[in-house]
């Protein structure tokens, strides 16, 4: 593979991973057919969740600087610029200048109000004002900066990807097992050309944790996919899920209301598992409901039942043959340890006062000695480990055991150092002076000692 692993980049802000998941959606219509205005205006229509939870709609002409910035510099020229120097203040007569503006058109966009600005000379030809500033100055005012959209009309017709590992779509299953009915949730990796079931994980709930590990085991036995379609979970859309889709250059597609793509072709691979396991693991005392056993048993009949049987879709061919026919060259790793780092995060903490960094709500102990101080973190997602960049090399972290720091024996506190031989005080010196030791001179013990005062009024 080309992309040198070799080092994990710095774990992306939310605002970077949220453009980047945004230009993979526009990226996927286009190969869909669309043509770039039409597939820009489809997604600016939708209404998007980020990563902070916060529905956001997105402009079409903001896309547009997302796309070139992508394809000009990749995922790291999505990052958010930093300003330089304090804020804009606007004036009062350019404010109400904007606020008639667009309370007498309603339809013009922001760009185009400033525009107008320094077209009419309201705006110095030298002075640069962001649009964002005139959005939220507007937004004071109680100006309305919504524009006014055409209805949305969908294409709904069905499509199919031509190649192999196009896109891979994942989605989620939860049932139960066993005698005690556990809750457990199994995670689906389907081909979208051949209906190929590529893998099935299965844990105790829809997390990032199980996803990743899903992802790579897709990517150790087939290859590394060029987009990957997922359902709107939190356990997909989480930071870390979205952090090394970034660093593999996968477009991940996020599921949202109204947007049917992938959703019936998985589903139908559940309807298929459906009458011949789902309904025998709830209740079933034979049932072993540990989630290895149910992922041995799923991936036993997705690898030898449901790949071999012939599919309406395609003719009557069976997935496995439809991929491995395909002529689509796979794509791996040179090394399985590349592959790994991939699922490796680096980002930077600051270690608190008691020797411990938060990693995913976890309090982790480090090395005596870092108190305050910043630190090189990699986060290990495949085996859930963090380690510590110190003096050159990885150092593992322990999640903090406060049971155990109670009964260990503090390192003694901080040593005093030895305390200097001061000179002899007056009173020392006075004491000294009326007062002979009672060791004369030849070694004997002098039983009557004098003072050099009494010797003197002698």
């Amino acid at each position: 593979m080309g992309n040198d692993a070799s080092k994990p980049t710095l774990r992306p802000d939310p605002e970077s991973l949220f453009r980047y998941s945004l230009v993979s959606l526009v990226l996927n219509h286009e190969h869909r057919g669309l043509a770039r205005p039409v597939a820009i205006a489809e997604v600016a229509a939708q209404r998007h969740i980020d990563l902070n939870g916060k529905a956001r709609t997105v402009s079409a002409r903001t896309l547009y600087r997302w796309l070139s910035s992508f394809e000009q510099g990749g995922p790291d020229a999505l990052m958010p610029a930093t300003r330089k120097g304090g804020p804009v203040v606007l004036s009062q007569e350019l404010l109400a200048f904007f606020r008639d503006q667009k309370q007498a058109d309603p339809r013009t966009s922001v760009p185009e109000l400033i525009r107008r600005a320094s077209a009419s000379g309201r705006i110095a030809a030298h002075e640069k004002i962001d649009r964002t500033t005139v959005w939220r100055a507007l937004k004071r005012l109680g100006v309305s900066t919504k524009r006014l959209k055409s209805p949305k009309v969908r294409d709904c017709r069905r499509f199919a990807y031509p190649h192999r590992l196009d896109m891979v779509l994942c989605d989620g299953k939860h049932f139960r097992a066993g005698t005690g009915r556990l809750k457990r949730v199994a995670l689906f990796f389907l081909d979208d050309a051949t209906r190929f079931a590529l893998e099935v994980v299965v844990g105790t709930s829809e997390s990032a944790a199980l996803f990743l590990r899903g992802l790579y085991l897709c990517i150790l036995h087939y290859g590394l996919m060029t987009r990957l379609f997922v359902d709107n979970g939190s356990g997909f859309i989480a930071l870390d899920a979205l952090a090394v889709a970034r660093q593999l250059r996968v477009l991940l597609i996020p599921g949202r209301a109204g947007y049917p793509e992938g959703h019936g072709k998985i589903e139908r691979v559940n309807r298929t598992v459906a009458e011949p396991v789902w309904r025998l693991l709830a209740g079933n005392p034979e049932i072993d409901p540990e989630v290895q056993a149910l992922e041995l048993r799923l991936r036993h009949f997705i690898q030898d039942r449901y790949n071999h049987t012939p599919h309406e879709a395609l003719d009557g061919a069976t997935p496995w043959a439809r991929f491995h026919q395909d002529a689509r060259a796979l794509r791996f790793h040179a090394h399985t340890d590349q592959l790994r780092q991939a699922f490796v995060l680096h980002e930077h903490r600051r270690v608190s006062l008691d020797h411990i960094v938060q990693v995913d709500g976890v309090a982790y102990e480090t090395p005596l000695g870092l108190r305050a101080q910043e630190v090189e973190l990699y986060r290990h997602l495949l085996a859930g480990s963090v380690s510590l960049l110190h003096e050159g090399r990885l150092v593992p972290l322990a999640a903090v055991d406060v049971h155990a720091n109670a009964r260990e024996r503090r390192a003694g506190g901080r040593e005093e150092p030895p305390t200097p031989a001061l000179p002899p005080s007056a009173a020392q010196i006075a004491f000294d002076e009326d007062y002979r030791p009672v060791v004369d001179a030849a070694g004997g013990c002098s039983a009557n000692p004098q003072s050099k005062r009494e010797e003197n009024e002698s």
